[in-house]
C-alpha cells in the first residue's frame, strides 16, 4: 500500500475547552521495529484526553502531542521486526497518544485483533478502560474467584468496566492464579 507522507490529525492550540481543538497536518509516524502502523477508524474519547486538552495532562516522555489514548482500525504498515502477515489485521490498541489522526504508530503488543461481532466504534472504546481495570485488579491487585473488591466512582467508564459481571470477564480469576 502506497501511504501518503502526510495526515491529517487533531491538535490542541492552546489549554480550554473543545473549541481548541484545531484539524491540522503532520507527517505519517514512522515505524520503530517492532511497532505497526494503524489506519485509525475510530478513537475513543476519555478523561486523560479531556485533561490534556485543558493542559493538566502532558503526555508522557516521548509521545505524540496529539490526543487520543485508544482506537481501532486496520494495520497497514509493520516495522523490520514485525510480521509482514500482521497488515491487513482489524485491531484496537492502547496508545500513548496521536489516536486523534489518520495514522499511529505504536508498538504490536499493545494491539488486539478485533473479535468477530465488535463493531469498530465498540473496539475503539475498549482499550483504556479495559487493560486499566485488568492491570489494577487482577495484575496488581490479584484479584481471585470468589474474592470482592470496591469500586469507587462506579458510574464512570472505569468503573462501569470494573463491575462487569464475572461471566463477562470469563475463567480470567482461574487463569490469573495459574500463572
Amino acid at each position: 500500500m502506497n501511504l501518503p507522507e502526510t495526515m491529517q490529525a487533531i491538535e490542541i492550540s492552546t489549554p480550554g475547552g473543545p473549541e481548541v481543538l484545531e484539524v491540522t497536518q503532520r507527517a505519517i509516524p514512522s515505524l520503530d521495529e517492532n511497532e505497526v502502523l494503524i489506519n485509525v477508524r475510530v478513537a475513543g474519547i476519555n478523561r486523560p484526553d479531556c485533561l490534556q486538552r485543558m493542559g493538566g495532562y502532558p503526555p508522557p516522555l516521548g509521545a505524540s502531542d496529539i490526543p487520543g489514548l485508544e482506537v481501532a482500525g486496520e494495520i497497514v504498515a509493520v516495522g523490520s521486526s514485525v510480521a509482514p502477515i500482521n497488515v491487513g489485521k482489524h485491531v484496537m490498541a492502547l496508545v500513548p497518544g496521536g489516536g486523534y489522526a489518520e495514522y499511529v504508530n505504536v508498538d504490536i503488543s499493545n494491539t488486539f485483533t478485533i473479535p468477530a461481532g465488535l463493531s469498530m466504534e465498540e473496539a475503539g472504546a475498549i482499550p483504556e478502560t479495559f487493560f486499566t481495570v485488568w492491570h489494577n485488579v487482577f495484575e496488581r491487585g490479584g484479584l481471585l474467584e470468589g474474592e470482592t473488591f470496591m469500586v469507587h466512582g462506579g458510574t464512570s467508564g472505569i468503573g462501569t468496566t470494573a463491575i462487569q459481571r464475572k461471566g463477562f470477564w470469563g475463567n480470567r480469576y482461574h487463569d490469573r492464579r495459574h500463572r
